[in-house]
């Protein structure tokens, strides 16, 4: 197993960012680097905050991770670093206000209406949880009974017999 400098598998993670945005695949042929270590490579980056989308090619089809992360790196800065950053990353600063304001409506989104739909749903999930219990018990006991009546036929014979 051979062991890659952190220089390295920065280098090319940074290939893997925009605007580069090269596939994982085009630097596994590239590099000779199995595509399983890229994409942990890739992972490793991304938990350390750093913006790898997922799909590179369209920023709008970025995982939810990627946006968030692009939001929260641009929050402290003025406008033309923001319009910096926006042109290393292949974005506009539109789309970053576009995704700042979707993840602001989802926190506000738990309204008491949905908290009280939520627990009629729960209650109801329940009700018809005990109702499956009660009928799977019903069955069982049923089918213990045919089973005994069969036994007893088998034993005594049946009442025709007589």
């Amino acid at each position: 197993m051979s062991a890659y400098s952190p220089e390295l598998k920065e280098q090319i993670v940074r290939k893997m960012m925009p605007p580069n945005n090269q596939t994982v695949a085009q630097l596994a042929r590239e590099t000779g680097i199995s595509t399983p270590t890229l994409y942990a490579w890739k992972k490793q980056f991304q938990s350390k905050g750093f913006v790898v989308p997922a799909k590179p090619s369209n920023p709008d089809r970025w995982d939810a991770r990627a946006k968030l992360a692009a939001v929260i790196q641009t929050a402290p800065m003025n406008e033309a670093e923001r319009s910096t950053y926006c042109r290393e990353h292949g974005l506009y600063p539109e789309q970053l206000d576009a995704w700042k304001e979707a993840f602001e409506a989802v926190d506000s989104q738990g309204t008491s209406a949905d908290k009280a739909q939520l627990a009629a749903e729960r209650k109801k999930s329940r009700k018809l949880e005990k109702e499956l219990r009660r009928k799977e018990q019903a069955l069982a006991e049923a089918a213990a009974l045919l089973i005994l009546s069969k036994k007893a036929q088998a034993i005594w014979g049946s009442g025709a017999d007589d």
